[in-house]
């Protein structure tokens, strides 16, 4: 069976339904079509944990912690390249509460619902999308094959104007987001960046002294890879280290930077010789760190990655200001909370239109950025599906007009 309809929206992830709500219009048939048999799994999983909707602090401070495989910010209108068509902190914030959805700010700049969930958010928003004539249909698989559909009801096949492709990257894969396009789009000439972890957590092989320390939070310290530093709490779990701290470094820590832990922050090298020239007396090595360091669990960390250990307070103090960060790796892709690769930006215009394929936008997570969590990636999904729902918009109303 084969139907034609003005617009095709494919996943309905972020991305996907801004898209929607971009493209939808009086007497415009819009279709989103999802493989999984709910919308916005990936979006209901984050927002388990209090959904970070974006990240409060001006537009400049906030595009440039973007980056892409070129090393520059897409300037294309109405992503991040033009602050006045932009889609940053501001809008998203005042289209979540023309949703009817409170937001409060915390202490960081974090913007969360006042309810700290995301299921109230996304009955409103697909409440709007069903009132504005946008259909959902759900357990609808593409094949590739032009725009054919495996679905409950047997193969079917629709006919759009235009479409947008909406349909992740290559984490939680579980929850929709499989890449399983890549080899489609790559065939008919579309450049794919390959997909790496992002936001992730990394590999570490500890000692059996560890084990103590499983499943705790590492606090007070700074994280330091390439030219980033995080002040965020991290976790050491059984197979290594994640957690916000982590996360907000692990692009340069996966590219290769080294990675150092700075335990005491907040004190200079000079202070903190200080405390390690106190006298040891008849302590032992474990104890008399405590008291330094007023840390069990840094204390762990560092007889644990500062091997050999020094044997002055000056060592002590230049091993605790820079303690290496060991690791064997990014944890795997299908764990990470992103995923950085997709399609290269050569591949499209500045409308986020595939050059292949004339008619078809690409939006969200299947371009080739990454950014770090904290409301950096949902805002950019939400802004690119904008982007892309706009021009492939203006796309029907000049096929109208002509």
């Amino acid at each position: 069976m084969s139907e034609a309809v003005d617009a095709l929206v494919i996943g309905a992830g972020p991305a996907g339904l801004m898209a929607a709500e971009a493209l939808m219009a009086p007497g415009r048939r819009v279709v989103v079509a999802e493989a999984m048999p709910t919308p916005a799994r990936k979006f209901l999983m984050a927002g388990k944990s209090g959904l970070n909707l974006t990240k409060d602090e001006p537009f400049e401070a906030f595009a440039q912690r973007f980056s892409l495989g070129t090393g520059a910010l897409p300037r294309t209108p109405g992503y991040l390249g033009n602050r006045e068509a932009a889609f940053g902190p501001a809008e998203v914030m005042a289209w979540a509460r023309g949703l009817g959805i409170e937001l409060f700010t915390g202490s960081t700049g974090r913007v969360f619902p006042v309810g700290m969930k995301a299921s109230p958010l996304l009955r409103a928003w697909l409440s709007r999308l069903r009132g504005g004539g946008v259909e959902l249909r759900t357990r609808w698989r593409w094949t590739g094959e032009g725009f054919r559909f495996e679905t409950p009801e047997g193969p079917r096949e629709i006919r759009p104007a235009v479409t947008v492709l909406a349909l992740g990257g290559a984490s939680w894969p579980r929850l929709g987001s499989d890449a399983a396009w890549v080899p489609w789009l790559e065939g008919v000439g579309v450049g794919v960046a390959p997909f790496r972890p992002a936001n992730m957590g990394f590999r570490v092989a500890w000692s059996a002294q560890m084990s103590r320390h499983f499943g705790m939070a590492v606090k007070g310290t700074a994280l330091r890879a390439g030219d980033l530093t995080s002040r965020g709490e991290w976790i050491i779990g059984r197979h290594g280290i994640e957690g916000g701290g982590v996360y907000e470094i692990s692009a340069p820590l996966r590219d290769g930077a080294a990675g150092h832990v700075d335990l005491a922050p907040d004190l200079d090298c000079s202070a903190l010789a200080g405390r390690f020239a106190r006298p040891k007396d008849k302590l032992s090595l474990g104890n008399w760190l405590r008291r330094v360091l007023d840390d069990p669990v840094k204390v762990a960390l560092l007889l644990e990655w500062g091997r050999p250990l020094p044997v002055d307070a000056p060592g002590w103090a230049a091993l605790a200001k820079a303690l290496p960060l060991r690791h064997q790796g990014p944890m795997r892709i299908e764990t990470a909370i992103s995923s950085a690769g997709g399609v290269t930006w050569d591949s499209l215009t500045g409308a986020q239109e595939l050059r292949a394929m004339p008619g078809v936008f690409v939006a969200g997570e299947m371009l080739d950025w990454e950014a770090p969590t904290g409301g950096y990636l949902l805002t950019a999904c939400l802004g690119s599906g904008l982007h892309a729902g706009r021009a492939a918009a203006a796309r029907l109303a000049a096929m109208s007009a002509g």
